[in-house]
């Protein structure tokens, strides 16, 4: 287990591979565990990195920095610390609303980001998120199977409050706007099935920029990295791959998810 000192507490988090660097953000049911699969495809060309948000998996739990804005400091902080001058996002739920706030801020340092189950609006979510227990949302979310099974026995370390602190401002904000203003390489992937968060309406990818894509899978859940991992697992190496600046739209995607690109 690695872990540095930031802000006078401790952040866990987790590297493999060397190459070019990949950082991996967790959602808001579980933690850095379930993204090993997805870590190891890829630390064969790049150096992948995952951490624990601040209230979840082996992060300190203190309530004042579960704030949104904490979190995306978290990560201006990580980065720095690690020597990261420009980095790829992997981002799911609570992470790739992290990892959006984060490239508007900082738009120089992310090459590309690739963000699943990431809500367009607030309303988008599921009302048991903020209502339910981690234990009570990895039970509903997840099925017990040995995939999944990072996931579910991380899900009690999260803090609760470190749920509701990160959902609540979600209320105020028009996320489908702030996806709009993206300007790097933006791929967003959904699942048919997720019961947390619904799939953005036609309007909302109308009003998206050329550079931000989606692509369903037809068979996952809220968990497109543990329902389909082959596929997620070759979709994102195949992004990965794409020269810096190049849009997903010049992926040579496979016939299998070609009809659900946007």
């Amino acid at each position: 287990m690695s872990a540095i000192i930031l802000r006078d507490h401790i952040v866990h988090y987790e590297v493999l591979g060397r190459g070019r660097p990949v950082l991996f953000l967790h959602g808001w049911v579980g933690s850095w565990r379930y993204w090993v699969p997805a870590m190891q495809q890829v630390s064969q060309q790049h150096r992948a990195y995952a951490l624990d948000l601040w209230g979840f998996g082996d992060s300190d739990k203190h309530p004042p920095l579960y704030t949104l804005e904490a979190q995306v400091q978290l990560l201006t902080s990580f980065l720095d610390r690690m020597g990261i001058g420009r980095v790829a996002l992997v981002g799911h739920g609570l992470g790739a609303v992290v990892g959006l706030h984060f490239s508007l801020q900082y738009p120089l340092i992310v090459d590309r980001m690739l963000l699943v189950a990431m809500p367009s609006e607030a309303d988008a979510l599921h009302p048991r998120l903020r209502a339910d227990s981690p234990e009570k949302l990895a039970a509903w979310l997840l099925k017990p199977t040995i995939s999944t099974e990072p996931a579910r026995a991380e899900a009690p370390k999260a803090d609760p409050l470190a749920l509701r602190s990160t959902v609540e401002p979600l209320q105020s904000l028009d996320l489908m706007s702030q996806v709009a203003k993206v300007e790097m390489a933006c791929l967003l992937v959904h699942g048919r099935n997720d019961p947390l968060v619904r799939l953005p309406s036609d309007l909302a990818l109308a009003q998206w920029p050329e550079n931000i894509h989606q692509i369903i899978f037809e068979q996952s859940g809220h968990f497109p990295m543990l329902d389909e991992p082959s596929k997620f697992n070759r979709l994102l190496a195949d992004f990965l791959h794409l020269p810096s600046g190049t849009g997903p739209q010049q992926l040579q995607l496979k016939e299998e998810w070609k009809r659900r690109v946007r």
